[in-house]
C-alpha cells in the first residue's frame, strides 16, 4: 500500500512537473487551481472551493466559482484575477521548474496572486517573494513566451 502512495504522489507530481500547458489543470478534471475560486481570494481574502454549478472555461482550464456573482466578476475581467505563472507553484517556478499547488497555499503581493504547492512551501516562499517573483518571471517568459506577452503576465 505505502509503495502505490509513493507511486500515485509521484505520478501526480511529475505529470505537473512535465506539464507543458500555460496553465496548470488538476491531473484529473482539467480544474484550474483545484477547483478554488480564483476571484474569492480577492473579495474574501481567503481559499474558497468553486461550485460545480459555477463553472467557466478560459484558457483551457475549467473554473470554478463559489457563486454567480464571482463567475460574473471573473468573465467581465478574467486577467485580473488570474493567479500569475498560469496558477503553477510560484516557489518551483522561481527554481525552473514547474509543479502543482494547493489552493489553500497562496499571497497576494504587489497587486497579484501567487500560489505554492503547499503551506510549507508557502511559508518558504514568502521569506524572499520579491526575489522568487523576479526569479519566476524569467522562467515563465521563457517557457511560455507567448503568455508571458499577454495582459496575463
Amino acid at each position: 500500500m505505502r509503495k502505490l502512495l509513493v507511486w500515485c504522489f509521484a505520478l501526480l507530481f511529475s505529470a505537473a512537473s512535465a506539464a507543458d500547458e500555460p496553465v496548470y489543470r488538476s491531473f484529473f478534471g482539467d480544474e484550474a487551481i483545484d477547483g478554488y475560486d480564483t476571484v474569492a481570494y480577492w473579495t474574501d481574502s481567503q481559499a474558497i472551493e468553486g461550485k460545480k454549478e459555477f463553472t467557466y472555461e478560459y484558457k483551457g482550464a475549467k473554473w470554478r466559482f463559489a457563486s454567480q456573482s464571482n463567475m460574473q466578476l471573473f468573465i467581465a475581467d478574467p486577467e485580473k484575477y488570474l493567479p500569475e505563472y498560469g496558477g503553477y507553484c510560484a516557489w518551483a517556478m522561481a527554481d525552473d521548474r514547474l509543479a502543482s499547488v494547493d489552493g489553500e497555499a497562496w499571497t497576494l503581493f504587489d497587486g497579484k496572486l501567487y500560489l505554492n504547492y503547499n503551506k510549507s512551501v508557502m511559508e518558504d516562499w514568502r521569506e524572499q517573494k520579491a526575489l522568487f517573483v523576479e526569479q519566476g518571471n524569467g522562467f515563465y517568459k521563457e517557457r511560455f513566451p507567448e503568455q508571458a506577452q499577454s495582459a496575463w503576465y
